[in-house]
């Protein structure tokens, strides 16, 4: 919300500017003063001729180089356009909410304000369940709304950031070069994403298949990922009624992956490996009160073979891990939460050889913090068990709200009775 997205345009007018006067400048001397001589009459023989080679090699990176260049400038404009809108959008949700007598923290987390509550309205939501209920539903509402608006600005985020990682691979293989400048660059972020074709990705129908590459470059993880899906259905499903809602889904996938991340940058160091093939099943099933309580129940099934290795340390993860196994799995999981920190356990059955084991800590999409360990064996038949704990900052922060608030309505309820037997008394004494 306080980000300088000004910086965006500056950025993009140092590219273009970079593009059309360093660049083209470079191009036109090298053009000029290098490639000209393998050119002209007075040289010739073979060292003429393999010298105009390699000389057109890198007047083409010259060209390469601009037409990258424009392309990085075009995707930050549209990428200060779309954030723009982004936050004028979640700015106009945090003001609608507000004129609904709501209250939305720096955080993003909204809550009923009580300020100019009059007297009967502060006794009610004490006292009266249907006002209290009406609260509690016009408090989610709006906070499902500005969620919302925060994870489209968070996925805009990551378009951007997959655009600006994939317009400086250069993809042709027989330009001279090996990682060289992208001559087929493009200055619109959608090129980049699922909703048109990634020139680095191959499909072939049904079943989908594809294969990336990426870095490391610039302070940028390096990735690899290659996968064919044969089938993957999802089903979900929601009923809320009052402060009590139930949820449930339903997986099912059957395919093979292969993926690599590694690096070392600002962010942290990361080497993590993992491939798997074969079919996986998932149900799970999900109360919740308000955001006080809730629990859980999850089953899940495998049949195939999975490895991996995994070692992350950033700020928002910290993690080690191994496994290996060949067979089927049946996992049932289950957990309880309560202020938004919940425990969990988890416990499989093994058909086959294998073991695994991992701890670790980290934060995932929605804010919530997960810290957790996992260890299982089998020789032939075996099995695992695991332990989770997470905490969930925006549901610890409405419950503690609430509660300060009952109890403020509380320390003024006992405030005004104090207040009424003192007047009783002293009329007495009078």
């Amino acid at each position: 919300m306080t980000t300088d997205l000004s910086t965006l345009t500056t950025a993009a007018d140092q590219w273009e500017r970079m593009a059309t006067k360093r660049f083209h400048d470079l191009e036109s001397a090298y053009r000029r003063d290098v490639h000209g001589i393998s050119m002209g009459s007075t040289w010739t023989g073979l060292s003429a001729q393999a010298a105009n080679g390699r000389f057109d090699v890198t007047l083409k990176e010259f060209q390469k180089a601009q037409t990258e260049a424009k392309a990085v400038a075009s995707l930050l404009r549209d990428a200060h356009t779309g954030f723009t809108s982004l936050r004028k959008q979640l700015e106009s949700v945090r003001d609608d909410a507000i004129k609904a007598g709501m209250k939305v923290s720096d955080q993003g987390a909204v809550s009923f304000d009580t300020t100019d509550l009059t007297d009967a309205e502060r006794s009610a939501m004490v006292h009266d369940p249907d006002y209290q209920s009406s609260i509690h539903k016009a408090v989610s509402a709006w906070q499902l709304v500005i969620d919302q608006c925060v994870k489209d600005a968070d996925a805009a985020d990551k378009d951007v950031q997959t655009a600006l990682q994939s317009v400086v691979v250069d993809g042709d293989l027989l330009d001279g070069t090996v990682n060289g400048f992208n001559g087929q660059a493009h200055g619109d972020i959608d090129q980049y994403l699922g909703k048109k074709k990634d020139p680095h990705t191959k499909t072939d129908g049904w079943p989908h298949m594809g294969f990336t590459v990426t870095g490391p470059k610039y302070g940028k993880e390096g990735s690899l990922k290659a996968y064919i899906d044969a089938f993957h259905e999802t089903a979900k499903g929601t009923l809320a009624q009052g402060d009590l809602t139930l949820s449930g889904i339903a997986d099912i996938y059957g395919g093979g992956r292969a993926t690599a991340n590694y690096g070392f940058n600002n962010k942290g160091v990361v080497g993590k490996a993992e491939v798997s093939a074969g079919v996986r099943g998932l149900t799970e099933g999900r109360a919740e009160y308000g955001p006080w309580v809730g629990g859980y129940a999850r089953g899940e099934g495998f049949v195939g073979a999975e490895a991996g290795v995994n070692a992350k340390a950033t700020k928002d993860e910290l993690t080690v891990g191994a496994k290996a196994f060949a067979g089927g799995k049946v996992t049932g999981a289950g957990g309880f939460e309560v202020a938004g920190i919940g425990i969990g356990g988890t416990a499989e059955g093994w058909a086959g050889p294998g073991a695994e084991a991992w701890w670790g800590y980290k934060k995932d999409d929605n804010g919530e913090f997960h810290l957790g360990g996992k260890a299982g064996a089998s020789p032939i038949l075996g099995g695992a068990v695991g332990l989770e704990i997470t905490v969930d900052p925006h549901k610890f922060s409405e419950t503690a709200g609430d509660l300060a608030d009952a109890v403020g309505d509380g320390v003024e309820a006992i405030g005004d009775g104090a207040s009424s037997l003192k007047d009783t008394v002293t009329g007495w004494i009078d």
